[in-house]
C-alpha cells in the first residue's frame, strides 16, 4: 500500500538560507504552522525574537505565531509530517548528523537542486538509500524560482513532483498563493536532474559573459545547454516527459540570465580573471553548480553521454583548464 500524506499534515523546514526562508514565508502566508530547524544561532535568535532572518531576505517579517524555530532537528522531525529539505547539498549530511527520529512515517520534499558530493547521489536518491525510504515517501518542489522574487510575491511557477497525485496536491495546496502557481508531475528523476544540470549551464553562461562573449553566442550556448540537459535526462532514464516545460527549460533560462543567479555569477567571476578558489571565496552563498560539475562528470562515466558543455565547465573548475582557451574549443562543438 502506497504512503499517503495526511490532509492536516504539518510542514517542517531543514535549512535557513534564502530559499528556505522564501518557502517558509509562503507557508506562513497561507497561515500554515511551520517547524523550522535553524542551526545558525544568529538566524535562530533573530527569528525567535524579531520575526526575521538576520542573514537572508532580512526584509521579510514573519508572524511568530506560525513559526516554531529551533536548533533541535529531532524536535522538528517529530512534530512534522512533510520534511522540506532546503539545505545546500554539500552540507546536507552535516545538517542531518544529529537526526535520530525515524522517517518511516514522513514525506521528504526536496527543494535543493544539487548532488551530495562524494556520494554522487541526488537528494531523493540519498534519502532512499540512507534511510531506506521508497519513492512513495519522496518528492520535489522545483522550477524557475529565485527566492528574492518568490518572497516579494512576484508571479512564479513551481512544480511538485511525486509518485502519487493526491500527495502532490496536498503539498501543492500548502504553497499555492495568488502569486505562486503550482504545477504537478510524476517525473522525479527528470526534474531533479534538470535542477542540477541547469546550474552547470548557468555557470557556463556566466563564464562566457565574463570572457566578453555577446548575447548572440550566449543564446546559442543556452540553447545547446537545453539540448544537452534533455539528452542526458532522456538517455540516462527514459520516461515520457516534455523538457520544454518550466520545471526543466524554464529553470535553466532563469538561472542562466537572472542577476540573482549565483551560478551565473561564479562563472562570470572566473571569466573576469579570478581563480576558481578566489571566485568561490567571493561568493556569499553556495553555487551548487560547482559541486554539480564534478558529480555529473563522475555519474556520466556510467552513461557515456555526449556533454561538451558540462565537460568544459568541469575542466575549468577542476582541471585548471584555461577558461578562454577551453571556451574557444567549445565554440567548435556546438
Amino acid at each position: 500500500m502506497s504512503y499517503k500524506i495526511k490532509k492536516d499534515a504539518v510542514c517542517g523546514m531543514i535549512g535557513y538560507g534564502s530559499w528556505a526562508t522564501a518557502l517558509v514565508y509562503t507557508l506562513h502566508t497561507n497561515r500554515q504552522n511551520v517547524w523550522w530547524h535553524i542551526r545558525n544561532q544568529e538566524v535562530l535568535e533573530s527569528i525567535q525574537t524579531e520575526g526575521r532572518n538576520a542573514k537572508y531576505l532580512s526584509d521579510i517579517d514573519f508572524d511568530r505565531e506560525y513559526i516554531n524555530a529551533t536548533d533541535d532537528i529531532n524536535e522538528v522531525v517529530r512534530n512534522s509530517d512533510i520534511i522540506i529539505i532546503a539545505a545546500p547539498s554539500a552540507y546536507l549530511k552535516d545538517f542531518l548528523k544529529d537526526l535520530t527520529e525515524p522517517l518511516d512515517d514522513k514525506f521528504i520534499l526536496s527543494a535543493t537542486k544539487g548532488i551530495i558530493p562524494d556520494d554522487y547521489k541526488t537528494i531523493t536518491e540519498f534519502f532512499r538509500d540512507a534511510y531506506n525510504l521508497s519513492y512513495d515517501h519522496l518528492g520535489l518542489i522545483s522550477g524557475p524560482s529565485h527566492a528574492e522574487e518568490v518572497s516579494r510575491n512576484k508571479l512564479s511557477y513551481l512544480t511538485v513532483a511525486s509518485t502519487d497525485e493526491e500527495n502532490g496536491k496536498i503539498i501543492g495546496s500548502r504553497f499555492a498563493t495568488s502569486s505562486l502557481q503550482i504545477r504537478y508531475s510524476d517525473d522525479i528523476y527528470g526534474i531533479e536532474y534538470a535542477g542540477i544540470l541547469k546550474n552547470i549551464y548557468a555557470l557556463a553562461g556566466g563564464l562566457a559573459a565574463g570572457l566578453g562573449y555577446g548575447d548572440n553566442f550566449r543564446a546559442v550556448l543556452t540553447a545547446a545547454g537545453a539540448q544537452e540537459m534533455t539528452r542526458f535526462i532522456n538517455e540516462s532514464y527514459p520516461f515520457e516527459r516534455n523538457t520544454m516545460q518550466s520545471a526543466y527549460l524554464g529553470d535553466l533560462l532563469v538561472t542562466s540570465y537572472s542577476t540573482f543567479s549565483r551560478n551565473r555569477r561564479l562563472g562570470q567571476l572566473i571569466g573576469h580573471g579570478n581563480t576558481v578558489k578566489s571566485a568561490l571565496n567571493e561568493m556569499t552563498m553556495i553555487a551548487e553548480g560547482y559541486f554539480a560539475a564534478e558529480c555529473i562528470k563522475h555519474i556520466n562515466e556510467r552513461h557515456n553521454i555526449h556533454m561538451p558543455i558540462a565537460d568544459m565547465v568541469y575542466d575549468v573548475l577542476y582541471r585548471r583548464a584555461n577558461p578562454r582557451r577551453r571556451m574557444k574549443e567549445l565554440t567548435t562543438q556546438l
